[in-house]
């Protein structure tokens, strides 16, 4: 039997004065509750009630057991207390992971509005390229981009992340416009490191497909840098529109092949599967997908 519950019955079965009061409480047989009294007895090896016809009566044993159990009980309940709280409001801390470049850039400011409504939730964000196992890092959320292949996380999708190719003024006064993606091929094109640094460009226009060989000077891990080189005229870059697009509206960047498309990232954000998540995961998510989705 299961022993919290047989306290309870213990403590019930005192305080209502007879076995068959408790029985009624807890919905069991007048049976029932005596074997969760007998059941605690044969634990300790000691009698608890002394039983007469009409009542029972408190060994002196089981008195002093009987305030143990009412600690016992009061602390779990206390305990379930905490933890219905942490459901029902937002608050603790939020381990997210999201890609570099799309997390700064657009996950933090709805980071940034989330906890201007949930103040009491603190926010961890952890931006890293790599997919991290999140069971394993102890992340409650992640954003994730391409297809999804664990069926332990919930995901959710996202409005997908889209690629422009820019260059600054500057470079395409000296090396011209490109009019067709084939043109890029006689281009410093910019290398994102995980690409490699021989690699295609690949465009699509209605049923039209291209992939372009590109090569340039530059190789870099990280987008915000290669957005810098390129305003600096380095050369020719492909990053996420979130990137790009402040500088192409300011004038700083000029879209190239506008009628042309590169492949568009497909994001998701993605807990681990809980019968019941955490208010501040629930909340989080929700917010996320309202804002992002």
């Amino acid at each position: 039997m299961d022993r919290l519950t047989s306290m309870a019955v213990f403590v019930r079965t005192v305080e209502k004065g007879s076995f068959a009061a408790a029985a009624e409480e807890f919905g069991l047989s007048t049976t029932m509750v005596a074997n969760h009294v007998r059941a605690l007895e044969q634990q300790l090896g000691a009698q608890l009630l002394e039983r007469t016809t009409r009542r029972h009566h408190l060994t002196e044993i089981g008195t002093a057991y009987l305030e143990r159990c009412r600690d016992v009980l009061s602390s779990v309940q206390a305990a379930d207390q905490v933890a219905e709280a942490l459901r029902a409001v937002p608050q603790g801390t939020l381990r997210v992971t999201a890609p570099v470049t799309w997390g700064a850039h657009r996950l933090m400011p709805v980071i940034g509005a989330y906890m201007a409504s949930y103040p009491k939730v603190q926010v961890e964000l952890s931006l890293n390229d790599r997919v991290v196992d999140m069971h394993e890092e102890g992340f409650d959320v992640a954003i994730r981009s391409g297809p999804l292949a664990d069926d332990a996380l919930v995901a959710r999708p996202l409005a997908p992340s889209r690629m422009f190719v820019a260059a600054s003024p500057g470079y395409l006064d000296i090396h011209g416009i490109p009019q067709q993606p084939g043109d890029l091929a006689r281009h410093a094109c910019l290398g994102f490191m995980a690409w490699g640094r021989h690699h295609h460009w690949r465009f699509t226009q209605g049923e039209r497909r291209v992939e372009v060989p590109v090569e340039g000077p530059l190789v870099c891990n990280n987008g915000q840098a290669l957005l810098t080189a390129a305003l600096c005229g380095v050369g020719i870059v492909v990053q996420a529109d979130v990137l790009l697009a402040p500088s192409i509206e300011s004038g700083r960047l000029v879209r190239l092949l506008p009628d042309w498309e590169l492949p568009v990232r497909h994001l998701h954000i993605v807990r681990r599967r809980e019968t019941r998540p955490t208010a501040k995961l629930r909340t989080f998510v929700d917010f996320v997908m309202e804002k992002l989705a």
